[in-house]
């Protein structure tokens, strides 16, 4: 659906999003340029990416071996 189609239907178009579940994706220039979902879907890509972020902490902290550096040699080594 174009954004020209969305201005003209957005009524519609929340409507399908909300109740129906469907994904509708709005192009402009013949690109992709956002999709409307439903706020269930929101929810559940959030709690998905939560997850994702927990587990990445986990396994971060898990092979944490204490050292640390400042930030002045953190600065130095990505100089050179």
């Amino acid at each position: 659906m174009t954004t020209r189609e969305l201005r003209d239907r957005l009524s519609e178009v929340l409507g399908r999003a909300m109740y129906g579940g469907e994904r509708i994706g709005v192009t402009r220039n013949g690109k992709l340029a956002a999709v409307v979902v439903s706020v269930g879907d929101l929810q559940a890509l959030e709690d998905f990416e939560m997850r994702q972020d927990v587990e990445a902490y986990r396994k971060a902290k898990a092979s944490d071996d204490g050292e640390r550096i400042s930030a002045a040699e953190l600065r130095h080594d990505l100089a050179t």
